[in-house]
């Protein structure tokens, strides 16, 4: 039975993603849970990358569904005790309150987003464009949904996912960061690599950049190249990731919680 087959009949979805082959480098039992739908991550730095991601490629759709939200109007609902803080967003009362908008806004099918964020947001990208890097490297088709086989050892593979841009030849993935000087290691650690690997395969191209942008003022910018020494470790990591679904599939390995132990 193909993959596909018995992802479809364990999960009712044939396909794999980026980020489900990163879940089964961590361990299988993270892997079942993302399958199922149970594990979903949210994080300060992942719902600012999605809010900078549309509004850079798809501006019209971000003013739609973004609704911005000042500190200063969630104080206004919270105690004069709350207001007097200087640690408010870490206070009860604040968190309660910023959830009520949070679900108001949801009922009304957008998203809350706070003033720094969408300026913020908003400055990264004119820096991107007055250094000309949106000019020279990220015109193309933008927010590029997937849904391929592969050929693997294994047979071909489903795999689903969307890319930020496909140019003439090249594919490019925005991200922000910490530093740009050390997004190699985020590279290394986020399972960018898999992510690049995966694309280029799909769409059959050799040329795979990152524009990384440091998230703090002057919003440095830097054109990552992804070499074929990095591609190379992407694809071990996801024919490595693809052996332990293969197996957990077949019921050769379990869906064990690992831990590391070490002496520093």
């Amino acid at each position: 039975m193909k993959i596909s087959a018995k992802l479809k009949d364990r999960y009712d979805k044939p396909h794999l993603s980026y980020s489900s082959v990163k879940n089964a480098l961590a361990d299988m039992a993270q892997f079942d849970r993302y399958m199922k739908g149970e594990l979903k991550f949210r994080s300060d730095a992942l719902t600012f990358g999605t809010l900078y991601d549309m509004l850079l490629f798809e501006r019209e759709k971000a003013m739609d569904l973004y609704c911005v939200v000042s500190d200063d109007r969630i104080l206004d609902a919270c105690a004069q005790k709350t207001r007097d803080s200087k640690r408010y967003k870490l206070t009860n009362d604040y968190k309660s309150e910023k959830a009520k908008l949070e679900e108001k806004a949801k009922e009304e099918g957008k998203s809350l987003c706070s003033t720094d964020d969408w300026k913020m947001a908003n400055e990264m990208i004119d820096r991107l464009h007055e250094c000309g890097l949106i000019k020279s490297h990220m015109s193309g088709d933008y927010q590029v949904e997937f849904n391929e086989e592969i050929p693997t050892a294994h047979g071909p593979v489903l795999v689903k996912g969307f890319l930020d841009c496909l140019g003439d030849g090249f594919i490019v993935d925005s991200k922000s960061t910490k530093s740009v000087s050390k997004f190699r290691y985020s590279v290394r650690d986020f399972g960018y690599d898999i992510q690049a690997y995966i694309y280029t395969k799909v769409f059959g191209v050799e040329d795979f950049y990152w524009v990384a942008q440091e998230k703090t003022y002057p919003y440095l910018p830097a054109l990552v190249k992804c070499s074929e020494n990095t591609l190379f470790t992407g694809e071990m990591k996801f024919n490595d990731a693809l052996d332990r679904i293969v197996k957990f599939l077949d019921g050769k390995q379990k869906s064990t919680v690992y831990y590391e132990e070490y002496e520093v």
